[in-house]
């Protein structure tokens, strides 16, 4: 027999039902691949997982602090000369 260590605490009276009712043997659900039931909102490869679309909100900030610093920068490029 292996050496599989159970979660029962020790075992007094029936080993077999023991490992019964260790997590080992619980029911468990299994999601189908394909057929009825088998869709699944998560992407299947991890590269764009949890990531949503920005907002147009971001994208103007963004394209604003870009200005901004642009200006900043030319300011100190031309008081420098």
């Amino acid at each position: 027999m292996s050496n599989y260590q159970h979660k029962k605490g020790t075992i007094r009276d029936n080993a077999l039902e023991a490992l019964l009712h260790d997590p080992l043997f619980r029911q468990r659900v299994e999601r189908n691949k394909k057929g009825k039931g088998s869709y699944s909102r998560k992407t299947k490869y991890g590269k764009n997982s949890g990531q949503e679309a920005r907002s147009k909100q971001v994208d103007a900030f963004l394209l604003l602090a870009f200005f901004v610093l642009t200006a900043a920068v030319m300011h100190l490029y031309y008081s420098g000369l």
